[in-house]
């Protein structure tokens, strides 16, 4: 009998630690995908690598300033990865549980929900609580954390709802910056879309997710600071050029439909990397021109999600806005002149091969072995209707 029992707590410390090894193993493609990003709230979930190896259980949030790079990241948050299949918490009769913060229609079944993050980077309530640590600065993790889901549909991708459907997500993630920029605490509000377990995708139910900052990030901040450089010499947008001389060109445009472009940019991070701007300027995407279609916009996002899906199983979607500026504090207190002049929404797609690249490990310098032209061309061949 003792043979038998002995055996039986081997096979079955041997079921956990395989258990334990998929559960970490799973948290390292996250990890490993977070990483490489737009400098979003996306990439702040990086720091949840260490708990995959098992530290810090438990531990209050806070966002530390890196003095070097004015990178922002968030410590202490911890993600929950469970060993067993849960039901998916975006199906309709469970999501309904949870209480909405924007439901499209108002009345009838939702086509389009939003609620709080499950397990959120950042809370609206609690104290700021800024202080400095010899020469660090360090804050409370405030901010807002929100999904957008996209359909009722379990089985459905973005890319397979129709072009009314798309634009519905559109108009609810306008809806949602508009609203989060009332409060003068967030400096900037992301919308970002992980499709894929190599993209970190926490759930396979169609979602995207909002975060609303205390900080504007990194990326942003890179952007903000070249375009009002380049309006300050030629008193021009530098997007309104690019889209432009691409136009010209044409070698590096993937799509078109009406007044919105979609191309590979001239010095693409990754493989088949995708923007999508419209023609006329605008630095606002919570507030479309008088005379915008935002249906064509739909339209287009959804022939280049279908196309990159043939090439890349998985990618992260960004929408690059204008800060808030009812804060005229702080990290760009002096911009704010020239913004609306300046800068020009536009959502930046960044495909993830399976095949590992350079391009995905060389953070600051980017290494892609797929020249923009080729990557155009290649992706206006395939049809995006089959």
């Amino acid at each position: 009998m003792s043979i038998v029992r002995e055996h039986t707590t081997r096979l079955l410390d041997n079921s956990r630690n395989a258990k334990e090894t998929t559960r970490r193993d799973q948290q390292k493609k996250r990890c490993a995908a977070q990483r490489f990003s737009s400098g979003f709230a996306l990439s702040s979930k990086a720091q949840n690598c260490a708990h995959a190896a098992g530290f810090a259980k438990e531990s209050r949030m806070e966002i530390r300033r890196d003095p070097i790079t004015q990178s922002w990241v968030v410590l202490g948050q911890r993600e929950s990865i469970g060993d067993s299949p849960q039901p998916c918490p975006f199906d309709s009769g469970v999501v309904e549980k949870r209480p909405s913060i924007l439901t499209w229609p108002a009345e009838g079944p939702w086509q389009v929900l939003v609620i709080s993050h499950p397990d959120p980077l950042y809370r609206i309530e609690g104290d700021l609580g800024r202080v400095a640590e010899g020469m660090y600065d360090k804050m409370g993790a405030i901010g807002a954390h929100e999904v957008v889901v996209e359909t009722p549909h379990h089985d459905k991708k973005l890319s397979q709802l129709s072009d009314e459907e798309i634009e519905r997500v559109l108009w609810v993630w306008a809806s949602r910056i508009a609203d989060l920029k009332k409060d003068p605490r967030f400096k900037y509000v992301a919308v970002f879309k992980n499709q894929g377990l190599l993209a970190g995708d926490e759930w396979s139910h169609a979602h995207s997710q909002i975060t609303a900052t205390i900080f504007v990030p990194r990326r942003v901040k890179y952007e903000l600071n070249s375009a009002s450089e380049w309006f300050r010499e030629r008193e021009r947008c530098i997007f309104c050029d690019v889209v432009r001389q691409d136009e010209k060109q044409g070698k590096r445009i993937v799509d078109v439909q009406g007044d919105y472009y979609a191309l590979c940019p001239y010095s693409s991070r990754v493989p088949y990397e995708v923007w999508l701007l419209h023609r006329r300027h605008n630095h606002l995407f919570e507030q479309p021109r008088p005379g915008s279609n935002r249906r064509q916009l739909a339209a287009l996002l959804s022939r280049v999600l279908r196309r990159l899906e043939k090439v890349a199983p998985a990618y992260h979607l960004v929408v690059h806005t204008a800060p808030n500026t009812l804060s005229k504090k702080g990290e760009l207190a002096g911009y704010w002149k020239t913004l609306s002049d300046d800068f020009h929404w536009h959502i930046e797609i960044l495909p993830i091969l399976e095949k590992r690249s350079k391009s995905y490990s060389i953070k600051e310098v980017y290494f892609n072995s797929l020249l923009p032209e080729q990557a155009a061309e290649q992706l206006r061949s395939l049809d995006p209707n089959t």
